[in-house]
């Protein structure tokens, strides 16, 4: 489970910077409530959320590339493969203000991931989708989300506040999708 395709380059959002859409959408997050990074890779967003001052988690089956943060206060990492069939690492009642996907794909985890929306909490997920086959990797149907199916994930379940899909051209084609979801167990929405 790595956060970016061996192909990706940091101006793709795999460097050391947030990824934009991330960063547009972290004013969502409940001032200092907790923010899960699945398949966290080197922790760009998890430093960005803890920057911010949230507690984080961090959850990828290679954590050296946030082995400097292990031990800090507010940081928590976990080393655990999610797609082996092993239980969730997490405390079952485990729940945070924001949980963020980017660059990472394994269907069965939907579920989870929206259950681990505290009320009010927010899903950021940005990914590739299918199209992406003829731009570079991933290039599997397994890695790549179909046409509005992030909306279909959260249908019924959360409030949409932006969703996109289609190609970009930065740093090189992609086709990419993503969206900002809220729990809707919130009073209001911060403006963005």
């Amino acid at each position: 489970m790595t956060a970016c395709p061996p192909s990706a380059t940091p101006a793709a959002g795999c460097g050391g910077q947030p990824s934009p859409w991330i960063a547009r959408f972290a004013p969502l997050v409940a001032a200092e409530g907790p923010v899960l990074d699945v398949a966290c890779g080197g922790g760009r967003h998890l430093r960005h959320f803890l920057r911010l001052g949230h507690p984080v988690t961090g959850i990828d089956r290679a954590t050296e590339g946030v082995a400097d943060l292990a031990g800090r206060d507010g940081v928590t990492v976990v080393t655990a493969d999610l797609e082996d069939g092993s239980p969730w690492p997490l405390p079952a009642d485990a729940r945070f203000a924001a949980v963020v996907v980017t660059n990472y794909l394994h269907r069965p985890l939907f579920p989870r991931l929206l259950e681990a929306l505290a009320p009010g909490g927010v899903l950021l997920y940005e990914t590739f989708a299918l199209g992406n086959e003829r731009y570079g990797r991933p290039s599997r149907p397994d890695f790549l989300l179909r046409p509005g199916e992030l909306l279909d994930r959260v249908q019924g379940r959360l409030t949409v506040v932006a969703y996109e899909h289609g190609l970009i051209d930065i740093p090189h084609p992609a086709v990419i999708q993503r969206i900002a979801a809220v729990d809707p167990r919130r009073d209001s929405l911060p403006l963005i």
